[in-house]
């Protein structure tokens, strides 16, 4: 990560003649802002769904509190933990029906050629491995009547990474704790009475996995093994672990559970895992991970563990702080607040739901963990909706788009290491699918990294999922601009680059080069069927990757003949096109306006507005009028991770007011659950990141070298401040404005360089060296 000093400078700003004097960044070590004010989620009630329940988490382990009185549940996950085992789901049918299915798509027959690739070309299992629970523990206060219960509360405090329960009972008030160590690798449940002697608890573990579980001492032991799923055997050893260390009073082991009586306090620590090494190793030995994890946080007190947890979480947490203004609706519960936020006047909640983005990134997605899935790594089910896997065709990529400029960089290894492993598997099925170079995969992936086509043809035969995670392989490195790291990933990028090099086809209609077969991701069109060549999508994707390529291949000084292969396919690659209705195409032939669902959830032709920067208000006027046609046509009201989406795309385009718009929407009832999850429905975290992701669009981006300071500022965040955000070329951005303009602008260099600053119709070009900070006034760039 960048190491910004925020050292007092004075720097030249070039293009407006201007010299101002830079600013210390006051309490910033090491690029962090100071502390923000506490956030938190809270509640007067324990919840009584899983969506109301709250989630901690350090990447690899995590738990949802519900904050129950008599009796507390805390639903176990563990980031390995899948159905299954490790398999080849490749068709040994695909690679000879392939071309037939290309002539017919090519014919027009599309029907025919769906059926044909459902018959022949998809995998088996037709259906990939679910993420699945671990299992609950369950606190009992024998004793404790819910019904008398007062003064209750629970909350989840974004900023120390603690979930915590009050209430007031007839031998007095109980707190409770959870924390999960990043360190320790437990969840570390404390519970404490103000009376002495007056906690009496019975602790247990349940499990819906193929395990049992018995009680010696103060240890539970959880043991067996995974779930089978969709034909493939389970392959995995499971283990978790609890220890009951209570202060005073007794404890005993018996019928299963752990009982304790007339404690002062009691600490509880969780330990799980599998034996999960790798997509083809199932070899690990859960039972010493868990022991030595137990023993190891055994011996620290668990006031160590958890301001050691809030520590590393605040390491990640504290480097942005943002204030959108503040209304008396910020006062109420959480819950509360959801319910009237469409006509409640509460900027401070879409700031909340900002900072409880990177919360969630944050306890999902740790260098050394697996990605952030469908549901970050919360799931209480065993079959759970999409099998709560990697759906790569939006989903994925959308959990990652805040990592970048909200300054979580770490967040996103996982992700890259999840690339090099589907690399593997993707050069198998390229292979054995198409007679291939290079690696592909479609648009799911789970634990065991399978790249075939899923689901049917009608939704899985989309071959650019890998090609699409390759592009956040790229914003890693231009954001950071690490040679080492781009030398590390170029053959990734290689490789992906070198399948479609392979596997394009000349369109006979045309001449131009495209995908075939293929289809706009989850979308059917008019001729009876989603299979296609060369959706707009697909051309997008490939001109990203293809440029980043070979933009990688130049600086490494390597490939040049590949270099000049790709850029000459890049030139033939099918363009965007602008339709009859002034939309933006998404096919080849003009069919948006016949197609069965004019208002789908996916805008997947949108894509080179948002993520990409291939269609721009400055650069590329008509597609960028195109794209806003094709939104209107498509509603603001959708999904929930479809709504963030288009908030995204609005705030590309500049306004303001239609991104807030439907930002707020997003965070309404029926599109936010009362523990602010985003439901699809049902919950899908992929919203979250989105929504997180748009908030830090409207107040800045960049591209290459160029920053656009606060492009997309609606009214109803007149005055704030965001410090923190991160631009392309490893380059810290703090904003403040008041009155709905700029204030201050304050930009911070790792690497020398020079970068074009954008603010409405003006610009200046900055100068920036290590170490220094330029300062921007809004007179010096107000247009």
């Amino acid at each position: 990560m960048t190491d910004e000093t925020g050292v007092t400078r004075r720097a030249v700003i070039e293009g407006s003649a201007a010299v101002v004097a830079g600013l210390a960044l006051p309490g910033a070590a090491h690029g962090e802002t100071p502390p923000p004010p506490r956030d938190r989620l809270w509640y007067r009630q324990p919840a009584a769904k899983w969506v109301e329940a709250l989630p901690v988490g350090n990447g690899r382990i995590g738990a949802m509190v519900f904050g129950g009185t008599a009796q507390e549940r805390l639903q176990l996950n563990e980031d390995t933990l899948y159905g299954g085992g490790p398999y080849n789901p490749v068709n040994p049918d695909a690679q000879a029906a392939l071309p037939e299915v290309r002539r017919l798509i090519f014919a027009g027959k599309f029907a025919e050629a769906q059926a044909l690739a459902n018959a022949k070309l998809m995998a088996k299992p037709l259906q990939q491995m679910p993420y699945q629970t671990f299992g609950d523990l369950l606190l009992d206060m024998p004793g404790v009547d819910a019904a008398g219960v007062q003064g209750f509360e629970r909350e989840l405090d974004l900023d120390s990474a603690v979930a915590t329960t009050t209430f007031v009972t007839a031998k007095g008030k109980i707190r409770r704790i959870v924390v999960a160590s990043p360190d320790l690798q437990v969840i570390a449940v404390h519970v404490e009475g103000d009376q002495r002697g007056s906690i009496d608890l019975d602790v247990a573990l349940q499990t819906p996995q193929r395990a049992s579980v018995r009680a010696e001492g103060d240890l539970l032991l959880l043991s067996g093994q995974n779930l089978d799923a969709k034909g493939i055997a389970g392959a995995l050893r499971i283990e978790a672990r609890a220890r009951v260390l209570p202060k005073g009073g007794t404890i005993e082991a018996r019928d299963g559970r752990i009982a304790v009586r007339g404690a002062d306090s009691i600490t509880i620590l969780v330990a799980m895992a599998t034996s999960y090494r790798g997509a083809k190793d199932v070899g690990g030995d859960p039972a010493a991970i868990t022991r030595a994890q137990i023993e190891r946080a055994s011996a620290v007190p668990f006031t160590r563990i958890a301001a050691d947890t809030a520590k590393a979480h605040q390491a990640l947490y504290h480097r942005v702080a943002i204030d959108l203004g503040t209304t008396p609706a910020a006062d109420r519960p959480t819950d509360e607040r959801i319910r009237t936020s469409e006509t409640t006047d509460d900027p401070a909640l879409a700031a909340l739901y900002f900072r409880y983005g990177r919360y969630l990134l944050i306890c999902s997605s740790r260098a050394g963990t697996q990605p952030a899935n469908l549901q970050g790594i919360w799931n209480d089910s065993v079959t759970p909706p999409w099998e709560s896997k990697y759906t790569i065709n939006i989903n994925t990529e959308m959990n990652y788009w805040p990592a970048e400029p909200t300054a979580l960089a770490e967040c996103a290894a996982p992700l890259i290491d999840m690339v090099r492993g589907l690399a593997e598997t993707g050069a198998q099925t390229a292979r054995d699918m198409y007679g291939a170079r290079g690696w592909v995969a479609h648009h799911n992936t789970d634990l065991w990294r399978a790249t075939a086509p899923i689901d049917g043809a009608q939704w899985g035969l989309w071959p650019l999922g890998g090609a699409w995670l390759c592009t956040h392989l790229w914003d890693r490195y231009d954001y950071g601009r690490d040679l080492a790291y781009l030398r590390s990933i170029y053959p990734l990028l290689r490789g992906a680059a070198l399948f479609f090099v392979d596997t394009l086809q000349r369109d006979p209609g045309t001449g131009m080069m495209v995908t075939n077969p293929s289809l706009s991701p989850e979308n059917a069109h008019p001729m009876g069927a989603s299979i296609c060549a060369g959706p707009a999508m697909d051309m997008q994707i490939l001109r990203d990757l293809f440029d980043q390529t070979a933009q990688a291949a130049e600086i490494l000084k390597t490939d040049a003949p590949l270099v000049a292969e790709m850029r000459a396919m890049r030139a033939r690659l099918a363009p965007d096109r602008i339709g009859a209705q002034g939309q933006l195409q998404e096919w080849q032939a003009d069919w948006d306006a016949a197609a069965p669902e004019t208002q789908h959830r996916h805008v997947s032709h949108l894509y080179g507005l948002y993520p990409s920067h291939q269609i721009s208000l400055d650069e590329t006027p008509a597609l960028a009028a195109a794209a806003r046609r094709s939104l209107e046509i498509r509603g603001d009201e959708s999904t929930g991770w479809a709504t963030a989406w288009r908030a995204n795309l609005w705030a590309r385009l500049g306004d303001g007011e239609h991104a807030h718009s439907i930002l707020r929407f997003l965070l309404g009832p029926g599109r936010t659950y009362p523990n602010m999850f985003d439901s699809h429905p049902p919950f899908q975290i992929d919203g979250n990141f989105g929504g997180a992701a748009a908030i830090a669009e409207m107040l800045m981006q960049s591209r290459g070298d160029t920053i656009m300071l606060l492009p997309a500022l609606p009214r109803a965040w007149t005055s704030g401040s965001i410090r923190g955000l991160r631009a392309r070329g490893r380059c810290r951005v703090d904003l403040e404005w008041r009155d709905g303009a700029l204030a201050r602008a304050t930009l911070t260099g790792d690497i020398a360089g020079r970068r074009t600053v954008r603010l409405g119709g003006r610009s200046v070009e900055v100068a920036l060296a290590p170490g220094r900070t330029v300062v921007l006034r809004g007179p010096e760039l107000r247009g």
